[in-house]
C-alpha cells in the first residue's frame, strides 16, 4: 500500500512538474510578456497599419486583458473592433462596437463607433446591392442594410454635429432610397402572383416609412392598382387622389391604363 501511495504520489509530483515546465516555456515563447501597455498598443498599431489584422486584434486583445484600466484600454476596445472590420469580420467588429459603446457611454469616439457600426452594416455584404437585381426579390435579405440605416440614425439624431454626421445622413438617403425600391419589387412580385393584399400593405409600408425617396409614386401606382383588384375602391381613389396631387404625370398614365 505504501509503495502505491508512493508511486501515486510521484505521478502526481511529475505531472505538476511537466505543468510547471509548459507554463514556462509558454511564457518564454510569449513575446509580449515583458511589453508595456504603450509598446502593446504601438505594435498593434503597426500591425494594423501593415494589414496584419489577426496580429493586430491579437496585441489589442492582449493590451487589454492585461492592462485593463490603464489609458489605452477603451482605446484598444474601438481599434480592435476596427481591425476585426478591416479583415471583413462583420460580426465580430459590431459585437465589439456594442461592447464599446456599452461600456464607455461617454467616451468621445462613441459617435465614431456608431458610425463604423453603419459602415459595418453597410458592407456586410456588397454583393447584395448587386444581387438586388439579379435574385429572385422575395428571397433577398435586406436585414444588413436596415440596421445600416438605423445605426447611422442613432448617429445623426444623437451627435449631429458629429464629424461623421454628414456622411451618416448621405449614406441614409442611398439606403432609404435602396430599402425603398426593394419594397417595391417585393410588392409587384405579390401583385404578378395575385397576392394584392400583401401587395398593398408592402407599398403602403413605403408610404410611410421611406418618404421623400424615389419609389414614393411606384407605392401609390402599387396601392391604386391592388385596391382596386381587391374590390376596395374607397382605397384606391384615396391612393389615386394623393398620386394626382403629388405626381399628376403618373396618375394620368394609371387612368389611361384603367
Amino acid at each position: 500500500m505504501r509503495r502505491l501511495a508512493s508511486v501515486y504520489y510521484l505521478t502526481i509530483s511529475c505531472f505538476a512538474l511537466t505543468l510547471f515546465f509548459s507554463g514556462c516555456a509558454s511564457l518564454r515563447d510569449d513575446p509580449t510578456q515583458n511589453w508595456s501597455a504603450s509598446q502593446l498598443y504601438h505594435e498593434a498599431q503597426g500591425a494594423l497599419n501593415r494589414g496584419n489584422y489577426t496580429q493586430a486584434v491579437e496585441y489589442f486583445e492582449i493590451l487589454e486583458a492585461r492592462f485593463p484600466f490603464g489609458r489605452y484600454a477603451s482605446q484598444a476596445q474601438l481599434e480592435v473592433a476596427y481591425a476585426y472590420y478591416k479583415a471583413k469580420e462583420p460580426e465580430m467588429a459590431i459585437a465589439a462596437l456594442d461592447r464599446f459603446i456599452q461600456m464607455n457611454p461617454r467616451h468621445a469616439h462613441v459617435p465614431y463607433a456608431w458610425y463604423l457600426k453603419g459602415l459595418t452594416n453597410f458592407e456586410r455584404d456588397q454583393s447584395l446591392l448587386n444581387r438586388f437585381v439579379a435574385q429572385d426579390s422575395a428571397r433577398r435579405d435586406p436585414t444588413p442594410l436596415r440596421q445600416a440605416f438605423e445605426d447611422f440614425g442613432t448617429l445623426v439624431r444623437t451627435y449631429p454635429e458629429s464629424r461623421y454626421a454628414e456622411d451618416a445622413r448621405q449614406r441614409m438617403i442611398y439606403l432609404r432610397n435602396l430599402l425603398a425600391a426593394y419594397e417595391i419589387q417585393v410588392a409587384d412580385y405579390y401583385m404578378r402572383r395575385g397576392a394584392y393584399l400583401a401587395a398593398a400593405q408592402r407599398a403602403r409600408y413605403v408610404i410611410e416609412n421611406f418618404q421623400g425617396s424615389e419609389s414614393i409614386p411606384d407605392a401609390l401606382d402599387t396601392m391604386v392598382k391592388a385596391y382596386r383588384k381587391l374590390a376596395m375602391y374607397a382605397l384606391a381613389d384615396d391612393a389615386l387622389r394623393v398620386l394626382e396631387l403629388n405626381y399628376p404625370e403618373r396618375a394620368t398614365r394609371l387612368q389611361a391604363r384603367r
